[in-house]
């Protein structure tokens, strides 16, 4: 088997690992998907990192403390722990470019499409980004991707339904895969990496 230490398999939070609600401005508000934990835990057992890089521009908004993202992602570690999958590094952007006050009001680098989050975890797990992969429900996490020659999937749980079905005539770029959901996209990814067939 090719070595996969340097893969990494970035997911979008909100539509894709977990519901679309809005903003979740409370941990009790936060489930996951279907056959998310049994997506993640396919890539702990074959040791590919399972990265999740999600924009929480709520904090900027003013919607809810920094603290409430992590509150949220706690509670994302335990339900995938109850399922014995897990995460292997979580990032998130906090910032906007337009509204917010202090650090959260920043034209920053970390909020996608810029793939700032992707840099980061490249320097921090030892990762090559162009033999990685970003799952998202929305174009912008497909963008992020091609920005740093990684492939962009894009998912129909969340936003993606409608982004396909009402925007694919005005996208920048194009899916590499369209995935029915997560475990869909990660099933795509393993087959591509001759992990297995089904």
């Amino acid at each position: 088997m090719q070595n996969l230490d340097d893969i990494g398999v970035f997911m979008d939070r909100d539509g894709t690992v977990s519901k679309e609600i809005g903003y979740v401005n409370h941990a009790e508000r936060f489930e996951l998907l279907p056959r998310t934990s049994a997506a993640v835990k396919l890539l702990n057992n074959i040791g590919v990192k399972a990265i999740l890089a999600t924009n929480q521009a709520g904090v900027a908004r003013g919607y809810f403390p920094e603290e409430r993202i992590k509150e949220v992602h706690e509670k994302l570690e335990s339900l995938l722990a109850a399922d014995d999958a897990y995460f292997d590094a979580v990032y998130y952007c906090k910032h906007h470019p337009d509204v917010g006050e202090g650090e959260y009001c920043k034209d920053c680098n970390c909020r996608k499409p810029k793939p700032g989050m992707l840099k980061e975890a490249a320097k921090d797990l030892d990762l090559d980004l162009e033999k990685s992969y970003m799952i998202g429900d929305k174009i912008s996490d497909v963008e992020m991707a091609k920005r740093v020659g990684a492939t962009g999937i894009l998912v129909l749980t969340g936003y993606g339904q409608g982004v396909y079905e009402h925007d694919r005539k005005s996208w920048s770029v194009e899916p590499d895969y369209i995935a029915d959901d997560l475990f869909d996209a990660i099933d795509w990814i393993l087959k591509g990496l001759g992990i297995w067939e089904s």
